[in-house]
């Protein structure tokens, strides 16, 4: 039977630039992001998203994210492999633990999970997960 673990991070930093533009095109760009994890998951993340923009502002994008810290009573760090959109407003996105990826007690983590928000201090957030 799966956890639910609800928290909420807050961006740090934020560091994007773009790595290939063209007229009439999408904006393709990478970003490194730090956060910071409260609630359930207590830590910080450091993640990289490639992003794509469309000219109505809307986006796409994916990312790997490593979170150092603890979920529920284990500590250790983990991967989470994120998959999402923005509609220039509200940004979706969807994630799952990469399987091998936890270490120190989250060992053998496997779980997903997601936010859904527009701009704001903080994100809630939520993560179903199991420990093998």
């Amino acid at each position: 039977m799966s956890t639910h673990a609800t928290a909420t991070f807050e961006v740090k930093s934020w560091d994007e630039k773009p790595y290939d533009e063209m007229d009439g095109g999408p904006k393709l760009t990478r970003a490194s992001i730090t956060k910071s994890f409260t609630g359930d998951i207590e830590g910080e993340g450091t993640l990289e998203y490639l992003m794509m923009y469309r000219d109505d502002g809307s986006a796409s994008f994916i990312g790997l994210e490593r979170i150092t810290g603890r979920v529920g009573d284990r500590a250790g760090s983990f991967v989470l492999e994120h998959t999402g959109t923005s509609d220039g407003s509200t940004a979706t996105a969807s994630w799952s633990v990469v399987p091998g990826s936890g270490t120190g007690d989250l060992r053998g983590l496997r779980g997903e999970g997601g936010f859904s928000s527009g701009h704001a201090e903080s994100y809630p957030m939520t993560l179903d997960y199991d420990i093998e």
